[in-house]
């Protein structure tokens, strides 16, 4: 039963990816956070933080709650509700479908020209894309996977060898709450600090294990090496690792200077080779994506075997 949830859950998300025509819990919890942050962010920096602090553990807390209570009345009322409530749950936590095909749909894009792949990109990165020539863009693509990997797969299935269903809805929650208020601006700095640590607390040994995944799977000891050498060099403390892993692996370079909202970041350099990035690789970046995913559900089944429930 514990097998079949992650493996039901693992096969819808290959199948469905993130349909739009799906309410999706994240998307529930983008409102939430929206609402909050209009009503809470305001006053003086210290109130600003205090308030983003309380807010972002209430989030948390509440989702891994609500998770766990929802699996409770529904144990309840027939386990096969529980397992059904698991196997959605799994489905809308993985989000390795959604990013491979995104990826492949900015390489299809620059196929018909440049212009067409540097707007498909802007939907999947939060850099500045009008002025970024082919190879950019292609690195950017492959960046994204890579980090993605970690945020979308390899971190949920994580949390939910931890603990559950609740766990992983509640990683969830702190990654959308990330990605929507913990940047460095004006803005969010003060109210967003504690979802951006948080985020990085939580997201710091599966980025570490999706870069060791990517190098076994890969079969690529050069991966090995970058991963090391530049896992913590990239601006973000966890971000670096699975980058600097694919980086290894296809012999490429990474990173270098970006523009965001109009201002020029200096990242550093993530490899040595800084060869063109041919078309077709996008072929066995996803094949590596699709490997790592695989055997990270495996490694979670086998996890939760051991402890006796994916509850």
């Amino acid at each position: 039963m514990i097998v079949s949830s992650l493996g039901f859950g693992y096969a819808m998300d290959l199948l469905l990816g993130d349909p739009r025509w799906l309410p999706h819990p994240v998307v529930w919890f983008g409102k939430t956070i929206a609402a909050g942050e209009r009503r809470l962010n305001h006053g003086a920096n210290r109130a600003r933080f205090l308030k983003g602090a309380l807010f972002t553990l209430l989030l948390v807390a509440a989702t891994a709650l609500i998770g766990f209570l929802a699996l409770d009345v529904a144990t309840r009322l027939h386990p096969l509700a529980a397992r059904a409530l698991e196997v959605a749950g799994v489905f809308y936590c993985l989000a390795n479908r959604t990013l491979i095909a995104e990826g492949r749909a900015v390489f299809r894009a620059l196929d018909q020209s440049l212009k067409a792949g540097r707007r498909r990109l802007s939907r999947i990165v939060g850099r500045d894309t009008r002025e970024l020539d082919a190879q950019q863009v292609r690195t950017a693509v492959f960046e994204t996977m890579a980090e993605n990997l970690s945020d979308g797969a390899v971190a949920p299935l994580f949390w939910c060898a931890v603990g559950g269903l609740p766990a992983m809805l509640a990683y969830k929650m702190v990654n959308t709450l990330d990605s929507m208020i913990g940047h460095r601006d004006a803005r969010f700095e003060w109210f967003g600090k504690t979802a951006a640590r948080l985020d990085d607390a939580a997201n710091w040994i599966p980025a570490r294990l999706t870069a060791l995944l990517m190098v076994l799977v890969a079969g690529s000891s050069r991966g090995a090496r970058n991963a090391l050498r530049y896992g913590n060099a990239h601006t973000s403390p966890n971000a670096g690792w699975p980058e600097a892993a694919l980086a290894g692996i296809l012999d490429v370079r990474f990173g270098g200077p970006h523009r965001y909202d109009g201002e020029l970041v200096d990242k550093p350099w993530i490899g040595e080779n800084a060869r063109e990035i041919r078309p077709d690789e996008i072929n066995r970046v996803t094949w590596i994506n699709h490997a790592v995913c695989l055997v990270a559900v495996t490694l979670t089944a086998l996890a939760l075997v051991w402890k006796g429930g994916l509850r």
